[in-house]
């Protein structure tokens, strides 16, 4: 992994982040293993929900997520508080999922995500989420537009941001995310235009 991934990108300095959270990534950088534990601890169920968006393999995402509190706890003393330390985690994350992508052939990523991807659909559906309605669509994405619209869209992060965390200029984002959307736009109208036929 690009050793520059620890090296937080700036997102209006330190005053992002809260005392108590200031207190513990001090501790944690001095050592102590407790307030590591529990700065981890807090971001977890976070950095799950943000990879499971990303990659559609929930046990995929469980695994990148425990993958990157293991690289947390080897590179805390290279965090800087520049950006969110969630940010940190979701660019540590999204850099280990790019590099498994790296590593796999296309053929059986493609299979896998298209069994997982029918599974989660179907978890969703029975928990009521909402995401379902344009899953199918964001699913027929490329990872390398899906994953800065999620990122964008769902979580809020910047054209910088993402561009930290995928090692890519914030041009590149700015025009995948608008492609991503266009695309997106012209499925989602198909989609109703079918429903209304069938109606």
């Amino acid at each position: 992994m690009d050793k520059r991934v620890f090296c937080a990108r700036k997102r209006g300095g330190g005053e992002h982040l809260e005392a108590e959270e200031r207190a513990l990534i001090k501790q944690a950088q001095q050592g102590d293993q407790k307030a590591l534990a529990a700065l981890l601890h807090k971001h977890y169920s976070f950095l799950v929900h943000v990879l499971i968006k990303i990659t559609l393999q929930p046990h995929l995402a469980e695994d990148l997520a425990q993958d990157t509190m293991l690289k947390c706890m080897e590179k805390i003393k290279l965090y800087n508080g520049q950006s969110k330390f969630s940010t940190w985690l979701v660019t540590i994350a999204t850099r280990l999922y790019i590099d498994s992508l790296r590593k796999k052939k296309r053929e059986q990523a493609l299979l896998a995500e298209e069994q997982s991807l029918r599974k989660l659909k179907w978890q969703m559906q029975g928990r009521g989420d909402d995401w379902p309605e344009v899953l199918d669509a964001l699913s027929a994405l490329p990872n390398d537009i899906r994953m800065p619209i999620i990122l964008k869209h769902y979580y809020g992060y910047t054209y910088d941001e993402i561009g930290g965390m995928l090692d890519v200029p914030p041009g590149t984002v700015k025009s995948r995310i608008h492609n991503g959307i266009q695309t997106l736009r012209k499925e989602l109208v198909t989609h109703e235009a079918e429903l209304s036929e069938i109606r």
